[in-house]
């Protein structure tokens, strides 16, 4: 092995052992475990598809044994769930997601309960601007790892070449690899739970169903696209209800931007949009109409 090699692996070897030392293995499921990192002192923040309990959680912070922790909230859209553990006092160096590249070099930093650290080496083979996912969220930026993630290395840290941490590695988006919660994503959704415990999510109080457009609709709108979304079901008195919406409308757009699939609809529901109005436009017996919808606010939504 040439000396440059040795060189880069000790260093590898080196990143590693720092960013273990803010990592914690999670202990919520019959068998094994994943990882969370020590984003604040006390405050533990893992993938939330990997924690399968809410009670008796307990982890293992680094160079430590296992202590009981406390489910403070989850979001299954950002896939992030908190824990509050105060036995977890050395929080990570946090970067900016912003940095990476595509070619870029991740080390992914786990921790298992007995063994130690474990670490997974990827390159970023994807990085777009900004994404919409699964449930309507939006990720900026939307980074993906050319990585296979042992189940113990889910919801570690993603540690860049300055050995900061950017994020939290999830293969929940990815089909054969991972991608990167962001850092303004962690932070945003860190507050909020911090402070309320859940993630208030708004919702019309309508049920729908993808539908083609027929032609003589889609040219007498001039529209391009021929996909829009049915009204099957309306909430009693919910806010559509409230705005005069009926099973059978067709919606084809909300404030103005072409409604084309259910992610279109969720896109407007998140938190900061509870009791504002959104403008809703759509068909009813071949006549577009309008009308403003107040956004409420899904009840019992964690």
């Amino acid at each position: 092995m040439s000396a440059e090699w040795i060189a880069i692996s000790d260093t590898l070897a080196e990143t590693t052992e720092q960013a273990a030392a803010y990592t914690a293995a999670v202990h919520a499921e019959p068998r094994g475990s994943s990882s969370g990192v020590v984003w604040r002192p006390g405050v533990i923040v893992t993938a939330e598809h990997a924690l399968q309990r809410d009670d008796d959680i307990q982890v293992t912070p680094a160079n430590g044994s296992a202590v009981s922790a406390k489910l403070v909230g989850r979001d299954a859209a950002s896939d992030l769930a908190v824990l509050s553990c105060p036995e977890a006092k050395t929080a990570a160096p946090v970067g900016s997601t912003e940095t990476l590249r595509v070619g870029h070099l991740t080390l992914t930093v786990g921790q298992t309960r007995a063994s130690g650290p474990v670490a997974a080496i990827g390159f970023v083979s994807l990085v777009v601007k900004e994404r919409r996912i699964w449930g309507g969220l939006t990720v900026s930026p939307y980074v993906r790892l050319d990585v296979a993630l042992q189940r113990i290395s889910v919801g570690g840290a993603v540690v860049d070449g300055n050995g900061r941490v950017v994020g939290l590695a999830t293969p929940k988006y990815s089909r054969g690899g991972a991608v990167v919660v962001p850092v303004a994503t962690v932070n945003r959704v860190l507050d909020v739970l911090l402070e309320k415990g859940r993630i208030p999510r708004g919702y019309l109080g309508v049920g729908l169903q993808a539908v083609r457009l027929p032609a003589n609709l889609q040219l007498s709108l001039q529209r391009q696209a021929n996909r829009a979304a049915m009204i099957l079901e309306v909430e009693p008195d919910g806010p559509a209800d409230k705005a005069g919406v009926v099973i059978g409308d067709i919606l084809v757009a909300l404030d103005g931007k072409a409604v084309l699939r259910m992610e279109d609809v969720q896109a407007h529901l998140h938190g900061e949009n509870i009791s504002k109005k959104v403008r809703a436009t759509f068909l009813r017996g071949g006549s577009q109409r309008e009308v403003d919808i107040t956004v409420g606010e899904r009840k019992n939504d964690k």
